[in-house]
């Protein structure tokens, strides 16, 4: 049975950076439970770069790769993965506490710029009176995740990683020298198992004997809509702060619409 240094489970974007940085100084192996990687949350990210998202506790980290994801170095890309966007987020009439609160957070972290009706209404054609106040992040720019993923993946299996798909770990028990792992491509060693499953993570723990973590995935639905006028292809992305809603512009002057 072969032996790895480290086994990751899941080849998603946070498994496949990490054996990117990793399989030059350890055996690393990537166990990916389907045929191909990125098929869920890589695959279905709604693919935008904005320092705001996930609160001033993540801002740090998602400011720090702005450089790397700008100017990648030449052996790992050859062309940037961010092209600028801008953001607004939006509020109801009179409803500004949670605008507030933004600008209060990330005060001196990141640019924000306070936005009154007419500016909204320049930056965003056809907008609904009742918004009538919002927030622009200029920053805020598209991502290209298949790029990025594609392009960790490569990286990984240069510096000698080794990827399995149909790959399931369904159960991982400890010995003496690490970890014997159950697959369903056949059973491996390794003394370190990483977890990233993304939004399945829990049956990784679960399988790991790590009882469950209480991450469930959940089905997601992206649509697009053929609007008339068609959007402009500079259209920001659009957040509205309550209750949380985005949209944003698609190829052919369509916009796609989220949670």
């Amino acid at each position: 049975m072969i032996r790895y240094a480290v086994a990751i489970a899941g080849a998603g974007t946070a498994g496949a950076s990490l054996a990117a940085e990793i399989a030059g100084e350890a055996s690393v192996l990537i166990l990916e439970a389907e045929d191909q990687p990125g098929y869920h949350s890589t695959g279905r990210s709604a693919a935008f770069w904005s320092e705001t998202y996930g609160g001033p506790f993540i801002q740090p980290l998602t400011s720090a790769s702005h450089d790397f994801l700008v100017a990648p170095p030449p052996g790992f890309s050859q062309r940037p993965f961010l092209r600028p966007r801008g953001a607004v987020h939006l509020s109801e009439r009179g409803d500004t506490a949670l605008l507030d609160q933004m600008l209060r957070e990330f005060e001196g972290l990141v640019d924000l710029q306070r936005l009154d009706r007419s500016a909204l209404a320049a930056l965003v054609p056809g907008l609904r009176p009742d918004w009538s106040c919002g927030v622009l992040e200029s920053s805020c720019s598209d991502i290209d995740v298949a790029g990025l993923h594609q392009a960790y993946l490569k990286a990984a299996r240069v510096a000698g990683a080794r990827l399995i798909f149909d790959a399931r770990l369904e159960r991982a028990r400890r010995t003496g020298e690490g970890w014997r792992l159950e697959t369903g491509a056949g059973g491996v060693q390794a003394g370190v198992i990483v977890n990233a499953g993304g939004a399945w993570a829990d049956q990784v723990a679960v399988a790991a004997g790590q009882g469950s973590l209480d991450i469930r995935p959940y089905r997601r639905t992206m649509v697009q809509l053929r609007v008339d006028p068609p959007a402009p292809a500079d259209l920001p992305l659009v957040v509205g702060a309550r209750p949380p809603l985005y949209f944003q512009p698609q190829g052919g002057g369509r916009i796609r619409p989220g949670p």
